[in-house]
């Protein structure tokens, strides 16, 4: 099981002053040193956070697997293909959200998403869409030919009872399940964290991990190379 670490919550602490510090590149250099896997950014269309520059640094120094988050747009994809990630996400998104509330429709808009595809694939972009884990959107994701797909962990996250809590991790392995037997890797974020990650690191078909927040938060009280490691550990058992 791959970990791959988000970084952009660094990026809001330093945003807060628009100062140059803390720099989430240096923090990807330290996730990388810990034994993360890869290192995640939201390169989002209002700049909250991760900058143009941090993108282009990373793409320097990532020595891993460095994923781009972004919405499917023009201006993106340009970058995407300037910066030229190893893998990007595409994902919905809204200015007034504090964080990507639900998955991507591919199924409502593969009109508009299949030229992005296309245009980042053709690059030698791997891509992956950010879903829900409900049938049509796996299956719109494999014939869209996405290379993979992340499925949105919220619901799971946030079940406030252990009945609610079983039946969404229950659909996140069938609908794991399904996207490999598709043909497509699959990944798993959003919402997890110490407590709740064990048993989706559990799914055979979930190949990657993208956990940011979590992380972030405990490393403010026992350091960013420890948070990693103890992360890293909860998802390789």
């Amino acid at each position: 099981m791959r970990l791959s670490v988000n970084v952009d919550h660094i990026a809001t602490l330093r945003q807060a002053r628009r100062g140059d510090e803390p720099d989430p590149v240096a923090g990807a250099l330290l996730a990388e040193m810990a034994g993360a896997d890869g290192v995640i950014v939201h390169l989002r269309e209002d700049r909250r956070h991760i900058q143009d520059r941090d993108l282009k640094l990373l793409r320097q120094v990532v020595k891993t697997h460095l994923n781009m988050e972004m919405a499917p747009t023009e201006e993106m994809v340009s970058i995407a293909q300037e910066v030229g990630p190893d893998m990007v996400t595409l994902v919905p998104e809204r200015r007034e959200e504090l964080t990507t509330e639900g998955g991507l429709d591919v199924a409502g808009k593969a009109h508009l998403l299949s030229p992005v595809l296309r245009a980042l694939q053709g690059r030698g972009i791997v891509v992956s869409l950010f879903i829900d884990p409900v049938p049509d959107q796996v299956k719109a994701a494999s014939k869209l030919g996405a290379d993979f797909i992340e499925l949105h962990t919220g619901k799971y996250a946030e079940a406030e009872d252990t009945a609610t809590e079983l039946h969404e991790l229950e659909k996140l392995e069938e609908m794991a399940n399904m996207a490999h037997k598709l043909g497509m890797g699959v990944g798993a974020g959003h919402g997890l964290n110490y407590r709740n990650v064990r048993n989706v690191a559990q799914i055979e078909a979930v190949e990657e991990l993208n956990i940011g927040f979590s992380i972030i938060g405990r490393a403010l009280f026992v350091g960013l190379e420890r948070a990693i490691k103890e992360m890293k550990e909860l998802v390789s058992k």
